[in-house]
């Protein structure tokens, strides 16, 4: 037999060819009697879907396009995992990208749908914002990540960096903490993600009425737990006292508990540390990293189900979905 088609299957399994579509897309309405029955005769056949035919007759390619700045980040590989699953429980594939966060790196994402190669894309721009985006994107589906303002009619999805910030440091305060640094400030003009959760850091102190102290802002270099972990270093031999650290991210955390072990102070006895972002590593580390732990499911279903959304026509104005988090209580902040 040479190639198999739609039609080969429906025929030997005495049913439609949108049956047996239906079956290779996994749609969930289709029985499970009906599902084992058309599978049996795909297995039996060796039918394998022409996905190039297909995006020509539909204009489709049932492939979404995931753009991340760095995957080296523990969090953007986790996240793409969770949005892969749940990508494939709506029928679609993932074609991951990396972008370095550059203006040619997001631009290539955008154009990916242009060559038809994706049907939208999720991603979470760094370079390109705003009315620049718009241009570039010129109508492609998209759904972005993060904190950043985005074009008006491009959906957005985020937990409350604000509130999530606050309840972290209330949970310090809660615990004795007087003394709160937050490392991994960005001075001069921080990124939109820092800005809000050194807002809700602050926010939480003034509500404890403790009083706010720059010198307890412990900028860093690179973004990194190396980086993390020389700021904390150079603050610690100039003196700096505290009690406790929210970190940016689970990465800073970890160079964190470095750098007080080297200068003999115990965690969490001495110093009590909060990451964010509750990655897997954290978890495995010596103390574990309590952490601000986003809703990865459903950050992933939540943009998911607006992208399909675009792609299929619909033209309201964007959209902003806040997802929830919870701290992750682990040993470094029980």
């Amino acid at each position: 037999m040479g190639q198999v088609t739609l039609r080969d299957v429906a025929d030997r399994a005495g049913v439609s060819m949108k049956t047996v579509s239906n079956v290779v897309r996994d749609y969930r309405h289709v029985s499970p009697q009906m599902r084992d029955r058309v599978q049996a005769v795909i297995d039996e056949l060796g039918y394998r879907p022409n996905r190039t035919g297909r995006s020509l007759a539909t204009g489709r390619s049932n492939v979404i396009g995931l753009a991340f700045p760095d995957l080296r980040n523990p969090y953007f590989a986790e996240l793409a995992h969770v949005i892969a699953r749940v990508a494939e429980e709506r029928g679609y594939r993932i074609l991951m990208t990396e972008t370095g966060g550059t203006d040619d790196g997001e631009r290539a994402a955008l154009l990916d749908r242009e060559s038809g190669m994706v049907d939208g894309v999720l991603m979470q721009p760094q370079s390109l914002r705003g009315a620049e985006l718009e241009r570039v994107r010129n109508g492609t589906p998209i759904v972005v990540f993060g904190e950043d303002p985005e074009p008006a009619d491009a959906d957005h999805v985020a937990i409350d960096n604000v509130a999530a910030a606050a309840e972290a440091v209330a949970h310090l305060v809660r615990s004795g903490r007087r003394r709160i640094g937050f490392l991994g400030h960005e001075p001069g003009h921080p990124g939109r993600t820092s800005a809000l959760r050194l807002r809700g850091y602050r926010q939480a102190l003034d509500d404890a009425g403790l009083r706010f102290d720059p010198d307890l802002l412990i900028a860093r270099g690179d973004e990194n737990a190396h980086g993390a972990e020389v700021a904390l270093d150079a603050a610690l031999v100039r003196g700096l006292e505290l009690d406790a650290l929210l970190c940016r991210e689970d990465l800073a955390a970890i160079g964190a508990l470095r750098s007080l072990r080297r200068h003999g102070i115990s965690v969490p006895g001495d110093v009590a540390v909060i990451g964010w972002d509750a990655i897997q590593l954290g978890a495995s580390t010596d103390p574990s990293i309590t952490s601000v732990a986003p809703d990865t499911r459903a950050l992933a279903e939540q943009a998911l189900d607006l992208l399909l959304l675009r792609i299929g026509g619909s033209t309201e104005p964007g959209r902003h979905v806040v997802v929830g988090h919870e701290l992750v209580l682990r040993e470094s902040a029980p």
